[in-house]
């Protein structure tokens, strides 16, 4: 069937696409770690949506967790057969959410202009936690899939949609999971889009990601009056000069320049700063201060390291103190998807028709699901349009370029590889 008349039939149904938002939104699906019950009252109620639909061909690869009442935690694959079943075409999208954010005493919620649990539409946005991330993507690629099971157009290769769970907290029940023990169900040829990250007009899609690392600086003194210097060891003035040690020093011998990536260097960032003492005429016997750093893959991780603790040896050496580095979360990039990979293709392909514009291959500092498909050698690319309000209060989706996402992955669907 011709794509302009698949693109006519989406288009057609975005109201339908705004009814699916909102009840998918109503349905709260946080993960224990966040105070929540889990991701299956929402994947029950989208697997009916998807049967009633034409969209029954499910299967379950659900993960044990005995925090929840369920005992189990939903991943849910549907298969909408092609005119080729290998390679295969891949869409993941996840269930869960992150917390809304403070609850206030009469019940509505810090910074929200409206509930974050009830979809609320202002002019072509809609709003609800959830909306962007990563229902946007999740609803797109359902009508997609409906769009061709509802004309009688058989996607060129088989499709699968998998809606996973637990990938704000970590992914371990989720994709990680799937890939541990369910592996065998991607191939090495397949296509595989992930939209968890993109730019307001479609024209980034992210093939490479940042080594990311944490550090956490916990400097031990001596405590004593401040006007007794002489007693003390004072842990924040080693700190300090620590805090610039590292912050310079990364910079100037990490510096090197990638241009696939945005921003095209390292970042090393001092972020996270905890109180000492509670009163001015004390001297503070102790100080935390952390890092976030994003290292181009060019770099060893480990020589990173070996830098910083040398700064923290020689800080202690200056001023009598006891450095302790803490490793608070450590990710190595993974090998790039190759910027001519079909799976790119076909997104650049897809992209122009849809958006008219230009899209290319990119590689960004945050950390997405992707990576870990990366680690197996899988080619995988990750793409949507975004307003970047995830994780926001007033977290919003555009309707247009919900229905253009939806064009995209239709394109994708039907074109031959």
């Amino acid at each position: 069937m011709d794509f302009q008349r698949i693109a006519e039939w989406i288009e057609k149904h975005d109201e339908e696409m705004v009814d699916l938002q909102a009840g998918l939104t109503s349905l709260p699906a946080l993960g224990p770690e966040n105070g929540g019950t889990g991701e299956w009252e929402k994947a029950r109620f989208l697997e009916q949506y998807l049967r009633e639909h034409g969209l029954g061909n499910t299967e379950h690869y659900d993960c044990a967790d005995e925090r929840v009442p369920e005992g189990t935690r939903p991943n849910l694959v549907v298969t909408i057969p092609g005119r080729a079943d290998e390679p295969r075409v891949w869409v993941l999208t996840h269930m869960d959410v992150v917390p809304p954010g403070q609850q206030q005493p009469d019940g509505s919620w810090q910074g929200w202009d409206s509930d974050p649990f009830t979809l609320h539409r202002a002019g072509d946005m809609i709003v609800g936690r959830g909306v962007c991330d990563n229902q946007q993507s999740l609803v797109a690629s359902v009508f997609a899939a409906r769009a061709l099971v509802e004309n009688n157009a058989e996607p060129a290769h088989t499709v699968r949609l998998a809606f996973v769970s637990d990938e704000e907290t970590g992914s371990e029940r989720g994709l990680a999971y799937l890939l541990e023990e369910h592996g065998d169900i991607f191939l090495p040829q397949d296509v595989i889009i992930v939209p968890d990250a993109g730019n307001e007009d479609g024209s980034m899609i992210e093939i490479a990601e940042k080594s990311v690392l944490w550090l956490e600086f916990r400097i031990a003194g001596k405590q004593a009056h401040a006007s007794r210097p002489d007693k003390g060891i004072n842990a924040f003035r080693a700190a300090s000069w620590l805090v610039n040690l590292v912050d310079t020093g990364l910079r100037e011998r990490f510096d090197r320049v990638d241009h696939l990536y945005e921003p095209s260097s390292s970042t090393f960032e001092p972020t996270l700063h905890s109180a000492n003492v509670p009163n001015v005429n004390t001297i503070p016997p102790s100080d935390v201060f952390c890092f976030d750093c994003r290292v181009l893959p060019s770099y060893d991780v480990d020589s990173v390291l070996d830098y910083v603790q040398a700064q923290c040896r020689r800080v202690d050496g200056r001023y009598g103190t006891t450095t302790e580095l803490i490793v608070r979360q450590r990710a190595d990039a993974p090998p790039a998807t190759s910027p001519t990979a079909t799976v790119v293709r076909l997104l650049e392909r897809a992209i122009r028709e849809v958006y008219a514009v230009s899209a290319k291959p990119m590689g960004i500092g945050g950390a997405t699901v992707a990576s870990q498909f990366r680690k197996r050698r899988l080619d995988a690319a990750v793409w949507m349009t975004t307003r970047g309000t995830e994780h926001q209060v007033n977290e919003v989706c555009s309707i247009p370029n919900m229905v253009g996402d939806a064009k995209v992955f239709a394109h994708v669907y039907m074109s031959e590889f």
